[in-house]
């Protein structure tokens, strides 16, 4: 008989050290890619061969290998295991780094940061947090890492401008190399080595079933979402930190900016969230804060020269992205079947790395072509469009994911099994997968009988 299952038990230590190690890797690897989008700009305008247009690529190439690569990356990982994966894909990170550090032309940093974005290991590590918990607690650990994405974000764009006052550009690029290496190091003596690996629908990608999240309306309007939610983000970038020195403010301020901003944006979305998720209010949350980050593009592009207009209307954009950034994940979970959430969290991913790229590159020819308030004018182009996409989306339904071990549980026994856990009050989906060893559950958390799962859950093991 195999150990119990308990849905109230907080992590074991081993599923804490390897959700916090695998977040850490997740955190530096971001923390590196996003401590250049506030300052590239500035000092790539000096280096030779440098034209708008390859600014842009500079700044988003990343985001064309990213896309290209983190699938099949995680496809790999489960031939030859994470961690190797893992390591690979920090190799590379870390050789482009090198690579944009060494380089005085622009085209060595496009190659740089096209290599750093080869190094798409966030699908390996994501099946790697599945292989080290437990069915009860993975979805935690994974709200956990999007947790220290957040996070390292923040910093990134806060701590980028200070830093290349005292080490350039060169220097954060070394420092994003040595960061890469410190995860490697994490990797190979702090993260655990996982008994067995084995396909998670929940946290990878599944080719069979790509199609049927593609034929999901409403999860392509969320794909939709995020593509045009990193494109106006990453087409700013191109030129925001050129208009706020040309505003007046020095280039090693700048994070006297993009710190308050950040922290300021962040306490006000708290009460939104809690109203999209307690209060069960999430379309019109949602749609409000597209249009939030739609007025704050009209605002930029009327203000991009007065350096109050600026700070203004980009607190009101990062209002609007972050509370974007917490509902957009949400909604995939909601909106997704259980055993398709990884999948859709795939096509999720490479929607957002694609839209990066998209945004730096037209981002890049527009202000080259235009002047820099075309840049916000197409950012606002996009959200007004996107709307009325998602106007049309239906509201989502409350539920959350939970996976329950199947290991006690025969095939022959399945109907059964399932049969008890639709009769319990709360519970709106069961999905068996023998071959994972996993049931996915839909679940109502407001309404659901932990007391009576748990039951359930414990005559399964007893038999």
């Amino acid at each position: 008989m195999t150990q119990m299952q308990d849905i109230t038990s907080p992590m074991t230590a081993l599923e804490r050290r390897a959700t916090l190690s695998l977040a850490s890797i997740y955190a530096l690897r971001m923390l590196g890619l996003f401590m250049i989008l506030p300052v590239l700009s500035l000092f790539a305008e000096k280096m030779e061969g440098a034209t708008p247009v390859l600014i842009g690529l500079a700044i988003s190439v990343y985001g064309l290998t990213q896309a290209i690569l983190q699938i099949p990356f995680g496809l790999l990982s489960d031939r030859f295991g994470r961690k190797k994966i893992i390591i690979i894909g920090l190799i590379l990170f870390s050789a482009g780094s090198v690579v944009a550090a060494v380089s005085t032309t622009i085209y060595g940093v496009l190659i740089g940061r096209a290599i750093q974005g080869g190094g798409a290991i966030a699908a390996a590590i994501m099946a790697l947090v599945a292989d080290l918990t437990q069915e009860v607690h993975r979805t935690k650990a994974m709200a956990m890492i999007g947790a220290s994405i957040g996070v390292s974000f923040g910093i990134a764009i806060t701590l980028g401008p200070v830093l290349a006052t005292y080490i350039g550009i060169s220097g954060i690029f070394w420092l994003t190399a040595g960061l890469a290496l410190l995860a490697i190091l994490v990797v190979l003596f702090v993260v655990p080595n996982p008994e067995k690996s084995r396909v998670h629908g929940d946290a990878e990608l599944v080719p069979r079933q790509f199609f049927n999240v593609l034929k999901t309306p409403d999860l392509l309007r969320l794909d939709y979402g995020i593509f045009i939610l990193h494109l106006c983000l990453t087409a700013s970038f191109v030129v925001l930190p050129l208009l706020i020195r040309d505003a007046g403010l020095i280039p090693k301020n700048h994070w006297m900016v993009y710190l308050p901003i950040l922290v300021t944006s962040m306490a006000v979305i708290v009460p939104f969230v809690i109203i999209a998720e307690k209060k069960r209010q999430m379309k019109k949350v949602f749609i409000g804060a597209i249009i939030t980050l739609f007025l704050a593009n009209i605002g930029l592009f009327k203000f991009h020269n007065d350096l109050i207009g600026i700070v203004g209307f980009l607190w009101l954009f990062f209002c609007g992205f972050n509370l974007l950034e917490a509902t957009l994940p949400s909604l995939i979970s909601k909106t997704a079947p259980g055993d398709l959430k990884g999948t859709a969290m795939g096509a999720y991913s490479s929607s957002q790395f694609m839209g990066a790229f998209v945004g730096g590159a037209s981002g890049g020819w527009l202000y080259g072509e235009f002047g820099a308030e075309t840049i916000f004018l197409l950012c606002a182009v996009a959200t007004g469009t996107w709307v009325i996409v998602a106007l049309f989306m239906n509201t989502p339904k409350y539920l959350a994911n939970m996976l329950i071990s199947l290991d006690d549980i025969s095939m022959d026994k399945g109907d059964e099994f399932v049969s008890e856990l639709l009769g319990i009050t709360g519970i709106e989906e069961v999905k068996l997968h023998f071959e994972e060893s996993v049931a996915y559950l839909k679940v109502d958390n407001q309404k659901l009988q932990k007391e009576e799962l748990q039951l359930l859950l414990n005559r399964q093991g007893e038999d």
